[in-house]
């Protein structure tokens, strides 16, 4: 976006241009050049050649900076520890340490430090020895600026293409990782998906790249729920006591189920075991192999791993952590059925509670849930026909009710439970795309972890549906009737009839009748006189019609049947009525 700067002064130009000056050499250095600032680390025992180094070179506009200086060997050797300099610029010749034992000391901590020694010419032989460490340029004294100048250019070509080479090389290094890893979390998709998927440690190894030793297999995964605001204990009251969905951005839902894939690594990642996660919504999906001895302290590492997710309930409110583990297996071709244990026993925080490592299944229940949804279907079709949310949120009570009563129930039971009975109401009420309606019911109780959410996710359902078919009810009363008093309107003077009306509008008489009298308070024919006589009273105030003329006008033939009725609504006969207010 544009900014339009207005300079008023002479004295702020010259600053603006200053300022401007500034930038722009810093973007062509950093920028233009695309390379970073290289360090260099300046060593000799004779301080004016070190000053006459620093002074030789605008190292700004080489993109380069002077770290540091040093006047002896051992110096210089922990300022290169420190610095860690791309360039050192080093006498041959030191007390303390000499310039080749300070080369060779460097190159051990840093191998890719790039050395610039500085010779006279009666010392030749011994920049040789440092050309044997690995050392490819040297300068004679005095130093020549043209000379430095390029070699030093040469040397930040060099460090420029390794760098390049380097980030590439990570490149590809970090692109076979993303790939191993996306290979891998496929593999747990697919166990998800296609649970008589074939595995065995062969495949593991050759497909999915994964390092099978001999030990055990095992899948688990952990749920994270943000639970439903409940009002009046799940309750209807009325139309009220509705459950909401807590809202979390996928921002925050995000950076949540990375801590939860951080503390899982920390915790089970070692280098005996073999690990591989995969985040699907709110679940965190995991496969182990590990030695069969290992299996207590897996366990450990599971609870331990709990409780540290347990931690984020101090920034994200009303969220809770389960998790569930699949039956240990040494055969591969068993994965797949420990990954399905996993996905059932984690329903089983509805009944346990959440912030729990379920492995064991609860027993079945005694509730015949056939019957169950048989009363239900009764229930809810009644309020369905009747348009009674009340009804229809009173099903639902008797439903939690046996639940709750039951002595031993599995949490994937009830779960089932509200399943079915969600598209029974569906096929009830009629949803159009009642599947896809459904399926999306079944996400939204997914993310209940309480018995009470996941009711109250049902009564939210039901309301939604039957409150539309009221409203779709209420229009289509609605409309017939204005039709019908719009034709009155404009038809009065007509020796207009019910069935005629009743026609025009495509309902039968006796229908009709009810709908009119029920929309409207009062009978079709005393609203058809109501707009006779309200007409007659408008020409009798605003005309010299004649009252027989005003007769006709209104739909009567017979003026003495007009007069009766006239008299019988405005309390006096029409003449007396022209007279009082005419």
């Amino acid at each position: 976006m544009l900014k339009w700067i207005i300079i008023r002064s002479k004295k702020k130009w010259r600053e603006f241009l200053k300022k401007m000056g500034k930038f722009l050499h810093s973007n062509y250095v950093m920028g233009t050049e695309n390379m970073e600032i290289l360090k260099v680390v300046i060593a000799d025992d004779e301080v004016r050649i070190c000053q006459l180094i620093q002074a030789l070179i605008d190292w700004d506009s080489m993109g380069m900076k002077v770290v540091g200086v040093a006047h002896n060997g051992e110096e210089a050797c922990e300022m290169v520890r420190q610095t860690q300099p791309d360039i050192l610029i080093t006498d041959i010749r030191m007390p303390g340490c000499s310039g080749l034992e300070l080369v060779k000391r460097v190159k051990e901590l840093d191998s890719a430090l790039e050395v610039i020694i500085i010779s006279g010419y009666a010392h030749f032989e011994y920049a040789q020895q440092a050309i044997s460490y690995g050392v490819g340029h040297y300068l004679l004294k005095p130093v020549n600026k043209g000379e430095l100048t390029a070699t030093l250019q040469k040397l930040q070509k060099k460090i420029g293409e390794r760098k390049e080479s380097e980030l590439n090389h990570q490149e590809l290094v970090n692109k076979a990782k993303r790939d191993d890893d996306h290979l891998r979390a496929n593999l747990i998709d697919r166990l998800l998906d296609q649970p008589d998927m074939p595995v065995s440690q062969d495949t593991l190894t050759s497909i999915y790249h994964l390092k099978a030793r001999q030990g055990v297999y095992q899948a688990f995964c952990v749920k994270v729920d943000y639970g439903r605001k409940i009002i009046s204990g799940g309750r209807m009251d009325g139309i009220t006591g509705l459950a909401g969905a807590r809202e979390i951005s996928s921002t925050s839902s995000e950076i949540l189920m990375e801590k939860v894939r951080e503390v899982l690594e920390r915790n089970l990642k070692k280098d005996s075991r073999e690990l591989i996660l995969l985040i699907r919504d709110d679940y965190c999906y995991g496969i182990l192999n590990y030695p069969e001895s290992e299996k207590e302290s897996i366990r450990r590492s599971m609870k331990s791993s709990l409780t540290q997710m347990e931690i984020q309930k101090n920034m994200f409110q009303h969220v809770s952590f389960s998790m569930a583990v699949g039956a240990a297996y040494k055969e591969a071709e068993h994965l797949a059925d420990s990954m399905q244990e996993a996905r059932k026993l984690i329903q089983e925080r509805l009944v346990k509670g959440d912030g729990r490592v379920l492995d064991c299944m609860g027993k079945a229940s005694e509730i015949q849930e056939s019957e169950l949804l048989k009363k239900y279907l009764r229930d809810i079709t009644h309020a369905v026909e009747i348009s009674s949310i009340q009804n229809a949120a009173e099903a639902v009570d008797d439903l939690q009710d046996t639940v709750n009563k039951a002595k031993e129930i599995r949490g994937s039971e009830i779960f089932e439970l509200v399943y079915a009975a969600a598209d029974i109401f569906a096929a009830s009420i009629r949803i159009p795309e009642r599947t896809a309606t459904v399926e999306e019911f079944r996400k939204q109780c997914d993310k209940c972890g309480k018995i009470e959410e996941i009711f109250s996710c049902l009564r939210d359902f039901q309301q939604k549906y039957i409150q539309e078919q009221a409203e779709r009810y209420e229009n289509d009363t609605i409309r017939p009737v204005r039709k019908a008093k719009e034709y009155i309107q404009n038809h009065f003077s007509d020796p207009l009839t019910l069935e005629e009306v009743s026609e025009m509008v495509g309902l039968s008489t006796a229908y009709f009748s009810v709908l009119f009298k029920k929309t409207e308070g009062e009978g079709f024919a005393k609203y058809l006189i109501n707009v006779r006589m309200e007409q007659a009273k408008l020409l009798l105030r605003e005309s010299n019609l004649p009252v027989t003329e005003i007769c006709k006008r209104v739909g009567y033939n017979d003026p003495k049947h007009f007069t009766h009725t006239f008299e019988k609504a405005a309390g006096v006969k029409p003449s007396t009525y022209r007279k009082l207010y005419g």
